[in-house]
């Protein structure tokens, strides 16, 4: 399957750059670019792009403005923030725009690479330290801790399931899908399907997304904390 990339940035040398880097990967085809962040939503109609590489400062319109007005209009349109350096503010603000992580402007064209199908794949491209962080700096209230409610939380016409409680706990110390595999003993493809269910049942764009406001609604427990018996790992459930 073709990732079909669209590349937002002021800087004609960088997208130039991106463009013929991503030339030696098959599965990737860049459809579109724009210069400034004032014209994403208007390139996402015309080329529909699977993700967008978006630059964070730019002169007009900067990158997390445009990635607010991308998810609002085409939620299913992944963006990666393009950045100098890892500057937790601005990550913050990403992800609180939408954003389902970031790549350094200086990144290998491996890494670039696998942070655009990471995000493809419905993962985020942090790193786990800072994902937990940027989650934490989102969603936590002073140092209010009540315990998690239970799956039939008020604001869900579908509650989680204890599987699906379990899963996005994992998904908030900020691992993979095959890791979460492992660690629990399933399929790396249940994983998927888990999350996908997960992300729709709560109504949000992606992974992170359904972690902060699960950690509002304290469905689970903040990385790090000890976990409220309804999310540690049922002995029946297989899967």
């Amino acid at each position: 399957m073709t990732i079909r990339i669209a590349v937002v940035d002021d800087n004609e040398a960088v997208r130039s750059g991106i463009r013929l880097s991503l030339l030696g990967e098959d599965d990737f085809e860049v459809v579109g670019e724009a210069a400034d962040g004032s014209e994403a939503a208007e390139l996402c109609r015309r080329v529909r792009p699977d993700l967008i590489l978006m630059d964070v400062r730019m002169r007009r319109t900067d990158g997390l403005s445009a990635t607010r007005e991308v998810k609002r209009s085409y939620p299913n349109v992944g963006v990666l923030i393009l950045t100098m350096h890892e500057n937790q503010d601005y990550l913050v603000e990403a992800v609180r725009a939408g954003a389902a992580g970031y790549v350094l402007k200086d990144a290998t064209q491996e890494e670039l690479a696998e942070a655009i199908r990471k995000v493809h794949e419905g993962e985020t491209a942090l790193d786990e330290k800072l994902s937990a962080k940027v989650i934490q700096s989102l969603a936590r209230n002073g140092d209010d801790r009540r315990p998690p409610e239970r799956p039939g939380a008020p604001g869900l016409t579908h509650p989680l399931t204890p599987r699906e409680l379990q899963v996005l706990q994992t998904v908030a110390k900020g691992r993979t899908n095959p890791e979460i595999a492992r660690e629990l003993g399933i399929k790396t493809g249940t994983v998927k399907n888990h999350v996908e269910r997960i992300i729709a049942k709560l109504g949000v764009s992606d992974r992170t997304q359904a972690v902060v406001k699960a950690l509002e609604m304290r469905l689970i427990s903040f990385p790090g904390e000890q976990p409220s018996e309804r999310v540690s790992r049922p002995s029946h459930l297989s899967g």
